[in-house]
This record gives C-alpha cells, sequence and structure tokens, in this order.
C-alpha cells in the first residue's frame, strides 16, 4: 500500500454519505443522497431499511469511483450512524420484519410515562445514564416485538437479531457474518450499563427484551469483520464505529475533559468530554460512553436537541419561504433584530434539558409588521438558544470553565448562526477547517484500528480551525433575548 485511505460510510437520518479521506485526514471524494422519510401516523417517523441498504452500497462504490483510488489502497471502513433508530431482521436471511423506527418517533410515549410513574427511571438513570423516552431504543424494539405477528416467539428462539442501523448495515456488509455494535451505539438503548460496559439483565426484563436478540460490543477501533469482495471488489477491514455524536466528538479531537463539540444536522447535539468516571447529571442531560479505547471507555456529558436543521428544513418544504437552506443566513441579515418573534420548534417534543415528549412546535411574537425573514432568523436563532440551554446545564454538572465550543455539521456554514451562537454563549465559538467531522471520526476510528494513525496525538495534530467566532453582543440585548426565549418556552411547555 503505498498511501493508505479510509473510507467513511455516515448514515444519517435524511440522507447516506460517504467520504474517502487520505492519511492527512483530507477528504478527497464525497457522495451523498437523501432518501425517503415516513409517517404512518402522528409523531411516528419510519425508514425503509432497504433505501438505507441501497444508498449505503451505492455512495461507497460512487465515492470510490470519484475518488479514483485503487481500491488496494484502503486501509479500512469506518462507519457512524444516527443512533437509537432500531432496526430487527432475520437472522438467516437478512429480511427486515419491520421498518426501522427512527429516533424521532414518539409512538411509545404512553410506555414511558408508565414506566416513569412505576418508579423504573431512577435504576435506569443509574445504569445507563439516560431518561426513559420515546428518543431511546429499548421500548421501539418492544414496540416491533409486541405489534409484528410472531416477531417475539422468533426473538425468544434466536432466529432474528436486533441493532441500530450501524450493526444492520454491518450485518449486510458481512453477509450476515458478523451481528455486532460498540460502546456508543450500545449505550443509547437503555440497556447497556454504561460502568459495567455489558448489557444488562435487569433492564431487559424491565422493556421486555429477549437477549437472543442483541449484538456483541466491541471496542469502537476493533476489526469488526471485513467488507464482502462484490461490495468494491476486496475484501475491506471494517475498522471503527461509532453513532454520530461521539463520532463527532471524536472527529473534533475532544479528547480532554472539560473540551466540547456541538454538531448542527436534523437535531443539533452537544457533548462534553468528562473522562473516564460516568459524572450523573444533575440538570437532565445524558451521560453517555463518548468512546471506549483499549478497553477502557471515556464518558460524556450530552444534551440532545430533536430539531435544528430540520427546522430550515421545514421553513423550505413545508412552508416554502426559502429555497436552500443557506438562504437562511441572507435573510437573517435583512432584519436589524428579531422583532420579538421566537420559534420554538417542538415539532416532535422537546429534548434535553425539558424532556417533553408531548410538546409541539410554537412561533409567537407575530405581528402585522412580521415577514419570513423573521421566521427564517427565529429558526436559527432557536437552535442558539437550545444551545445555551445545553451548554450551561452541563457546564453545571462538571467543568464550569470549559473551553471554547467547536461546531459541525451542515448547518455550521452559516456565519451569522456561528456569531449569534458566539454572542448567546458568550464564549468563543471554533469552526474547524472541515465541518463534516462525524465521517471523520468515524475514519480516525478505523484507521486507529489499521494503524493509519498511531494514538490520539496524531488524530489530535490534523485538527485546526477555519474561523473562530468572538461575543460582540450588548450584555443588555442578550439578557432580553433570552428572557424572551424563556418565556416562549414555558408557552410551548404549557
Amino acid at each position: 500500500m503505498t498511501s493508505p485511505y479510509i473510507v467513511a460510510l455516515d448514515q444519517g437520518t435524511t440522507s447516506t454519505r460517504c467520504i474517502v479521506f487520505d492519511s492527512t485526514a483530507t477528504p478527497i471524494a464525497v457522495s451523498q443522497r437523501e432518501f425517503a422519510q415516513h409517517y404512518p401516523a402522528l409523531g411516528w417517523v419510519e425508514h425503509d431499511l432497504e433505501d438505507i441498504w441501497r444508498d449505503s452500497v451505492a455512495m461507497l462504490r460512487e465515492a470510490v469511483a470519484k475518488a479514483g483510488i485503487d481500491v488496494a489502497d484502503i486501509a479500512a471502513l469506518g462507519i457512524t450512524n444516527q443512533r437509537e433508530t432500531v432496526a430487527l431482521w432475520d437472522r438467516k436471511t437478512g429480511t427486515p420484519v419491520h421498518r426501522a423506527i427512527v429516533w424521532q418517533d414518539r409512538r411509545t410515549s404512553d410506555v414511558c410515562a408508565k414506566l416513569k410513574a412505576d418508579g423504573a427511571e431512577a435504576m435506569v438513570t443509574e445504569k445507563t445514564g439516560l431518561l426513559i423516552d420515546p428518543y431511546f431504543s429499548a421500548t421501539k424494539l418492544a414496540w416491533i416485538l409486541d405489534n409484528v405477528s410472531g416477531a417475539r416467539d422468533a426473538a425468544e428462539r434466536g432466529d432474528l437479531a436486533f441493532g441500530t442501523i450501524d450493526t444492520f448495515l454491518l450485518s449486510r456488509l458481512t453477509r450476515g457474518k458478523v451481528h455486532a455494535t460498540d460502546p456508543t451505539n450500545a449505550s443509547r438503548t437503555l440497556l447497556f450499563d454504561i460502568a459495567a460496559q455489558r448489557w444488562d439483565d435487569e433492564l431487559l426484563r424491565l422493556f421486555r427484551i429477549p437477549a437472543p436478540l442483541l449484538p456483541d460490543v466491541f471496542d469502537n477501533a476493533h476489526i469488526f469483520g471485513e467488507m464482502d469482495p462484490s461490495i468494491l471488489g476486496r475484501a475491506i477491514p471494517i475498522g471503527g464505529m461509532a453513532g454520530d455524536q461521539q463520532a463527532a466528538l471524536f472527529g473534533q479531537a475532544c479528547f480532554e475533559p472539560g473540551m466540547t463539540k456541538s454538531t448542527y444536522g436534523t437535531g443539533c447535539f452537544a457533548l462534553m468530554n468528562i473522562g473516564t468516571e460516568p459524572i450523573r447529571s444533575k440538570s437532565r442531560m445524558l451521560t453517555t460512553t463518548a468512546y471506549r479505547l483499549d478497553g477502557v471507555p471515556t464518558y460524556a456529558l450530552e444534551g440532545a436537541i430533536f430539531v435544528a436543521g430540520a427546522a430550515v428544513k421545514w421553513l423550505r418544504d413545508g412552508l416554502r419561504i426559502i429555497t436552500r437552506a443557506s438562504d437562511t443566513h441572507d435573510m437573517a441579515l435583512r432584519v436589524q433584530n428579531n422583532h420579538g418573534v421566537y420559534m420554538v420548534p417542538a415539532f416532535v417534543g422537546m429534548g434535553a434539558p425539558h424532556w417533553d415528549p408531548d410538546a409541539r412546535g410554537l412561533i409567537c411574537g407575530l405581528t402585522l409588521d412580521a415577514t419570513e425573514a423573521h421566521l427564517a432568523r427565529a429558526a436559527l436563532e432557536s437552535v442558539a438558544y437550545q444551545t445555551r440551554d445545553l451548554i450551561e446545564a452541563m457546564r453545571a454538572d462538571a467543568h464550569p470553565d470549559s473551553p471554547a465550543l467547536r461546531v459541525d455539521g451542515g448547518m455550521a456554514v452559516n456565519d451569522w448562526l456561528c456569531q449569534f451562537l458566539s454572542d448567546v454563549l458568550v464564549a468563543p465559538v471554533e469552526r474547524p477547517v472541515g465541518v463534516e467531522t462525524t465521517a471523520l471520526g468515524a475514519a480516525f476510528l478505523a484507521g486507529l484500528a489499521t494503524g493509519v494513525w498511531e494514538n490520539l496525538d496524531a488524530i489530535a495534530s490534523t485538527w485546526s480551525c477555519e474561523r473562530r467566532f468572538v461575543p460582540t453582543m450588548d450584555d443588555g440585548l442578550r439578557t432580553d433575548l433570552i428572557a424572551g426565549w424563556r418565556k416562549a418556552v414555558e408557552r410551548t411547555m404549557l
């Protein structure tokens, strides 16, 4: 091998992309394709697993072809994925028994409410670092077992396999030879003890999940198996896997306690590295596995915003007041202030720190002077306000003097948003040269497993800042804006 390349497969909520990186962590080819979202009932969100598989193979082949590289020079494949989304398939045939139930899906809200009323949440939080919420995998999996004829019996017999999207893709890529996941995805299921780093029998009983369904759990940088040669023409090692938000933390080289990143995609997810001890949040943040290397877990506090880029997508596809997401930047500049208009994008409930699955979206402060530009600005502002809520909570829990926030994801290219974010956080915001750090994190993990990068120091040396935003807003204006946001949230939660 003359110059090793890493291929990263990034399977997200609305699209599947593949990026080819060279040994300096520079992307040399990208392919991406959006896929259909299915909404069979109010609050339900599903994906067709065959769509995801077809697009994954197509994007792998297209990206490698665009890169113009010899397949023999690919050192490994890394996989990163939308987390919590539930896949269930037949072990022998690989055929899904139901569409994937997506992390945004709220169909099990009543089940979660009953479990909380029964007093189960304290035990669940102690073991998993999570709260009982439809967002996570366990109740979705139980729903499929209870609602697909014969599924529970088949699961008890060991005929079915469960996994998040990483596990499903790994199984398909290896022609069913490997049924495995990593600690970051396992820690999002409500079934995994993050301190013991293993599936937990008490949790399985609580959520009524048969143990034979579960995948093996290996370190994030690990040779999980080999890609079937029919896909790219060679049996390429699959050397790294991580859930998308932990992959972004890794891709941002947030390896020291207190370092924090926020990723802006369909949702927004802020993670703070808290080191090797799983601190329990007092602010309704989540404690999760950030990554596990050589058997040693590193943990993170996480705050989840369910709707970030999805609000801009709604402006484009629902209200049709923008043509492309980038239009929001210039529209926000067209108005001198927010005119008292606030958007609380609780389209699928409220995430951290509120955790209200029944909340719904709200736009308030409208007058006859309000325009589409004010709505666009309100959508962007809502992302910054929600991020502030998360960062304040995490700093209270762990590191009050955490350094600058590192941002990534599609919305991070918006200069107006990054500046406003810095202004409301009263902290620097750093945007790296490459904002697609989710795929980069998967590439780093695969490269660690195959020797492309020797250690974390070698990875950290590749990180560079493209632009640093610093606060410029008047303190009084900031105080007024945040007060208006809090009132809007209160109205949403009524």
